[in-house]
């Protein structure tokens, strides 16, 4: 990611979040609240083209679902949930080097489900759509038995 691609979004606000595992080798993934929501961005980089010369697929959804995810948890106040489906719209390619952003919204919760959709964009121009299935864990999964 280029110099003046991270001074821009810092300087509309963008944090970079604090992650490991999976997203800490795909992102860096930024993030910053517009009002009560949460939205979260990522930039294309060398490491996510796809054979096209594009962005792999697999990022966008991976941002689609981690971003969701996440806003779910957040305004659910729920710690633990778990995909259970995501059905996911490609409208467009993304780029290298293109700032994609996902502004995750909650349709519905229930007791036991939490249903979100996000577009991911570009310049304010749709790339992907999202709706997600969330399941609320109620007990912790530990690491599975050697």
């Amino acid at each position: 990611m280029s110099d003046a691609i991270s001074a821009a979004l810092k300087a509309d606000g963008w944090t970079i979040m604090d992650a490991d595992g999976f997203i800490n080798l795909v992102g860096p993934l930024w993030q910053r609240m517009n009002g009560a929501a949460p939205e979260y961005a990522i930039v294309g980089q060398d490491k996510h083209r796809n054979r096209r010369g594009v962005v792999q697929g697999g990022l966008l959804m991976t941002l689609a679902d981690r971003t969701c995810g996440m806003s779910a948890r957040f305004l659910t106040g729920h710690e633990t949930l778990a995909t259970v489906q995501m059905d996911t719209h490609f409208v467009d390619a993304a780029r290298i080097g293109d700032v994609m952003i996902s502004r995750p919204r909650m349709v519905r919760s229930t007791k036991s489900l939490i249903f979100m959709n996000t577009e991911v964009t570009v310049e304010n121009h749709c790339v992907v759509t999202v709706q997600g299935v969330f399941k609320v864990v109620r007990k912790e999964v530990g690491p599975a038995p050697s």
